[in-house]
């Protein structure tokens, strides 16, 4: 016998999943991320309802975090859990985790770190592995977002596994995308490199307390000069936190606030595009990859000794002209 949520739903109670997760029934919450996560013909027909029903109610604000490890990022998430439900506010925690290399499951860290909030009904901590994803996000992170999405929550928080100048892909899925430094941690170097600052619409400097602080936070302000802008760029807002002791927190909800008037509806909407081309191109992405794992070993052969190319390959698999 299993636990709930252990076991995929089968077609004819993939109803009876959705009603009660549409109830408010947290085990259902947890069953569906579960089924979202197996990637089966259920899941997808569960995740059509939940769709539906997002489509169908206000959506939460989706706020994520990255940054290198050792930053703080969860314990800074914690910290905005604490700050979110003292303004009433329901929240969702989509924690990814690096993987075990043994067992190839989350290490639970950030459910470690969140123990404080276990007892509080108005939020919900849920770790995935990344499973040697390189954009800082699991595979199936897309779909276990959306049926957190569908749940009602006021704000999700989705934290990335810290991988550093890689981890671009949640740019795609969260609304305001803070980037969290250290300071005297080469971090300042680390974000004027390009492509993680230039995802980042909130900047924060946790552990603001140590010394070089301050430095860093006017060398990520001058930097943001450094790039081509106009009486209409926005530049992400450089906040300093203590997360450990909630300092700053206000000031980062206040600059979130800040950037989610400056999208206004037109901008949000042009986010919610975003992630769906990300979805896309991630399904195309596992199928391309399936293909390549299946892959012959004749053809590979015929690759190795210079017969084919891998380009010539590739376009066969992908066009269905053979079998891999």
């Amino acid at each position: 016998m299993t636990r709930d949520g252990d076991t995929p739903a089968v077609p004819d109670r993939a109803a009876s999943l959705l009603a009660r997760y549409a109830a408010g029934d947290v085990r259902a919450l947890s069953r569906g991320i579960t089924l979202a996560e197996s990637g089966g013909p259920d899941a997808q027909a569960f995740l059509q309802g939940v769709r539906a029903r997002t489509h169908a109610h206000p959506r939460p604000v989706v706020i994520g975090l990255t940054g290198s490890p050792g930053s703080g990022k969860s314990t800074l998430a914690s910290a905005l859990v604490t700050a979110l439900r003292a303004r009433g506010v329901t929240v969702g925690v989509l924690a990814v985790d690096p993987s075990s290399p043994f067992s190839g499951g989350a290490i639970l860290g950030d459910r470690i770190r969140m123990l404080a909030h276990h007892a509080d009904p108005g939020v919900f901590v849920r770790s995935l592995a990344s499973r040697g994803a390189l954009g800082g996000l699991s595979a199936r992170s897309m779909q276990v977002l959306s049926v957190m999405e569908g749940f009602g929550f006021g704000v999700l928080l989705l934290e990335t596994v810290g991988v550093g100048q890689s981890e671009l892909d949640i740019a795609a899925l969260a609304d305001h995308t803070v980037l969290v430094l250290t300071p005297a941690g080469g971090d300042g170097v680390q974000a004027f490199k390009a492509g993680i600052m230039e995802v980042a619409d909130i900047l924060v400097v946790n552990k603001a307390d140590l010394p070089g602080a301050d430095r860093l936070a006017r060398e990520l302000r001058a930097a943001q000069l450094l790039g081509p802008h106009d009486e209409h760029t926005f530049f992400p807002p450089v906040v300093q936190t203590v997360a450990s002791t909630a300092s700053g927190l206000d000031a980062l909800l206040d600059a979130v606030d800040a950037h989610r008037a400056h999208l206004g509806e037109a901008g949000l909407r042009g986010q919610r595009l975003e992630r769906a081309r990300f979805e896309v191109r991630s399904v195309i992405q596992a199928h391309a990859l399936a293909l390549a794992r299946g892959a012959g070993a004749g053809l590979l052969e015929r690759v190795a000794s210079g017969d084919l190319s891998a380009d010539d390959v590739a376009r066969t698999l992908l066009a269905g002209r053979v079998t891999p």
